[in-house]
């Protein structure tokens, strides 16, 4: 049986983030990956859909360009395909170069944990290796749910990491859960050509997203002909020839669905129990999360779990956030998680942008929130892309002018969003924003008019 001074399992955003700082700290490291490096971010989630809906943005905004003229224009479904592919592949050795530099044995293998702490590792050929490390992390992530009404079955039925592998591009697709997965795969499809039909079983799409962001981006998906249903939920489903016809119980009556594939993206579920945690004593939550402290560790001692085995929110920075710290802790040190400030990106059209508390949730916690918005309609580089529709809002506590959230939905404001987790996370005042002197003519710019008009007036919104 091989000792190692830390054990990693799972090599996606927090397992190899985890494994190449454990390298650089010098600790004798070995990193199981039960398929793929880069796990379901590189492999089937984050980066193969970004590639998607980038290229496919390509051909829309030269599609719907009043200057550009091009006899046939159409999209290679086959070569963005092909692009997808070979980036992933790049990426994914990319991420080993990086672990194999710093020194952390790779070892392809489902891995299960046994008291004492060993981890039994199943190697490809059906053969075991028995490991034991003082130190544990745990970085298996999760798995999509499917449903009893409409099971996914990887053919006509598919998850949303299935549904960026389609190597032909559907005529009708029906897609079940109106969240981040489903919102961005529907309008990368529906830009297609494709008939698209969402149903979400709560009140209104991207549940738990501020009403007026979402509004905005279901305006710009009914102008592209996306069918919605919320308040909705699939009862039945069955595979006649190809063709996937189902049944939805509505909000006011019961209507079919008839598509060639179906999408079903309802959420994800833990695999802590797959990996044998109980066996070592590790305690889970009442849905099967595995809990950490604020050092990421579980009820074992040396034993760490980060990112979506954790539980949500899903998010692959999180992750990676997660892996420095159970990382730096592992190596003595006393590093304590922060989650006050962690960005949520969602690459709709046009995006929306989240970090920190809305004003609703400052006002449940008994702070004052200090509000500035500001819209696109008035910023010259939004007016100038053709992109006037979003806007920014600021959230600061009024007591003492720290910035403390900021909401956005418009285009490119993924890329505005690290801005403001900088400012909450070293809690900057509402004046120290917006004196912050940003490039012109640019996007960042509705920042520091939000900023403004939480302070006082911005420049280049009339506000009476």
């Amino acid at each position: 049986m091989e000792e190692y001074e830390a054990v990693v399992i799972g090599g996606g955003p927090g397992g190899y983030v985890a494994g190449i700082r454990l390298g650089q700290l010098g600790i004798r490291t070995l990193l199981v990956e039960k398929n793929s490096l880069g796990g379901e971010c590189l492999n089937r989630g984050c980066i193969p859909s970004k590639i998607l809906i980038t290229g496919v943005n390509v051909y829309w905004a030269a599609r719907r360009s009043q200057w550009i003229r091009a006899e046939r224009l159409e999209l290679d479904w086959a070569a963005l395909q092909s692009r997808r592919e070979r980036i992933i592949n790049r990426l994914r050795m990319g991420i080993k170069y990086l672990l194999e530099g710093n020194g952390v044995r790779i070892m392809e293998g489902e891995a299960r944990l046994k008291p004492e702490k060993r981890v039994v590792v199943k190697l490809r050929d059906g053969s075991q290796q028995v490991f034991r490390s003082e130190n544990i992390i745990i970085a298996t992530g999760s798995e999509h749910i499917s449903l009893p009404a409409i099971p996914i079955d990887g053919r006509r039925i598919l998850s949303s990491s299935q549904a960026l592998e389609l190597r032909e591009i559907p005529k009708r697709l029906l897609i079940v859960g109106g969240g981040v997965s489903g919102l961005e795969l529907g309008t990368l499809y529906a830009k297609l050509g494709t008939k698209v039909i969402i149903v979400e079983l709560m009140d209104q799409l991207l549940p738990g997203v501020e009403k007026d962001l979402v509004d905005v981006v279901e305006k710009r998906m009914r102008k592209l002909g996306i069918e919605v249903h919320t308040s909705s939920k699939v009862v039945d489903s069955k595979i006649i020839g190809e063709n996937v016809e189902v049944e939805v119980e509505g909000r006011n009556e019961s209507f079919e669905v008839k598509a060639d594939y179906a999408m079903v993206a309802v959420g994800k579920h833990s695999t802590a129990r797959e990996l044998g945690v109980e066996d070592l004593g590790v305690k889970l939550d009442e849905k099967g999360f595995i809990r950490v402290n604020e050092k990421l560790e579980t009820d074992v001692d040396g034993v760490y779990a980060i990112g979506d085995v954790t539980g949500p929110p899903f998010l692959a920075h999180r992750a990676s956030f997660h892996g420095l710290i159970a990382a730096e802790n592992v190596d003595g040190k006393d590093v304590r998680l922060d989650e006050a400030a962690i960005p949520s990106a969602i690459f709709t059209d046009p995006e929306i942008a989240l970090v920190g508390l809305t004003a609703s949730d400052a006002e449940k916690r008994g702070i004052k929130p200090r509000v500035g918005k500001f819209a696109f309609s008035a910023l010259g580089r939004a007016i100038l892309e053709g992109e006037d529709e979003g806007f920014v809002r600021i959230i600061a506590d009024s007591e003492r002018d720290i910035i403390i959230g900021c909401q956005m939905v418009g285009a490119h404001v993924s890329e505005l969003l690290a801005e403001a987790a900088l400012a909450i996370r070293n809690k900057l005042t509402l004046e120290q924003f917006a004196k912050t002197i940003r490039p012109h003519p640019t996007f960042s710019e509705a920042l520091s008019e939000a900023a403004e008009a939480a302070l006082w007036k911005p420049i280049h919104m009339l506000v009476k």
